[in-house]
């Protein structure tokens, strides 16, 4: 039977590159920041852990596709899978050419343009899902459940809120009427409608992190993020672990860094370097 888990206890990997170090991560269940000079391997191990956690969600007793030596303990430990999202923050072109003969919008040029192009769906469905828990609240009699169907759209809103306030400097807004993410400009002589594709890499980058913890509707999952700094001016990146937390409390993150910024609020106390958890 299976049964999903609240969080990542550890990762341990027996060989970080051939015959190289042995890991064992253990992690928190909230915010954990892995840290350390350039080629130590801080990508390789998020990259080993999305590739590994991704056959686990497979089912796959052996996982082929997935690299050898690597270990995750979830918790509780008899947990058999655990609900994760993986961010890319490189914005490189899209090379992928059975990707590109699938896309009907040629739009999508770069690898966060396929991501927000992905995120388009998933967040139509957290739309529909939204409105339909609201009817049934609505509609269930209980006085109790009208209070509760306004708090059901509120997580929405402050996504909402969120990005509006982070993109005030280039004065575009999210375009609350439509069912999809675009955006209004308005630049005081005229006012333009544009879409997510039309965005810097920066704020392609926060509308594709912070889509994506609103998608998981406060459930608790894991995140992973390799260097999601890159692109953020240094403001955002002071802010990033907070407000994905304010959008989903439960939400475990796990994510390399470079930036002193992203623990500037707080965080010292999370972050774990390479060489403290390499033998």
């Amino acid at each position: 039977m299976e049964k999903r888990a609240d969080y990542i206890q550890s990762i341990e990997i027996k060989a970080l590159w051939k015959g190289g170090k042995h890991i064992i991560w253990t992690l928190q269940p909230d915010v954990n920041i892995l840290s350390g000079i350039n080629g130590v391997g801080k990508s390789t191990i998020i990259n080993h852990s999305a590739m590994m956690l991704s056959a686990i969600d497979r089912g796959e007793i052996v996982p082929e596709s997935a690299p050898q030596g690597v270990k995750i303990k979830l918790m509780p430990e008899d947990a058999t899978y655990i609900k994760f999202d993986v961010i890319r923050s490189f914005d490189r072109p899209l090379l992928h050419s059975d990707l590109l003969e699938k896309l009907s919008d040629s739009r999508v040029k770069t690898e966060l343009d396929w991501q927000i192009y992905r995120l388009q769906k998933r967040y139509l469905d957290y739309q529909v899902n939204m409105g339909n828990r609201i009817i049934e609240l609505l509609t269930s009699g209980n006085p109790d459940d009208q209070m509760r169907a306004a708090e059901v759209s509120r997580p929405k809103t402050q996504f909402q809120d969120m990005i509006d306030r982070l993109f005030a400097d280039t004065c575009k807004k999210i375009d609350r009427k439509s069912n999809e993410i675009q955006f209004i400009q308005d630049m005081g002589t005229m006012t333009e409608t544009i879409t997510p594709y039309q965005l810097s890499s920066g704020e392609k980058q926060m509308l594709a992190i912070l889509l994506t913890v609103l998608v998981e509707n406060r459930e608790k999952y894991a995140l992973l993020m390799d260097e999601p700094e890159i692109s953020l001016h240094i403001d955002w990146q002071q802010q990033l672990i907070d407000l994905i937390r304010q959008l989903n409390p439960n939400v475990q993150i796990i994510l390399s860094t470079h930036s002193p910024a992203l623990i500037m609020d707080g965080w010292m106390s999370n972050v774990t370097e390479v060489n403290e958890i390499s033998n």
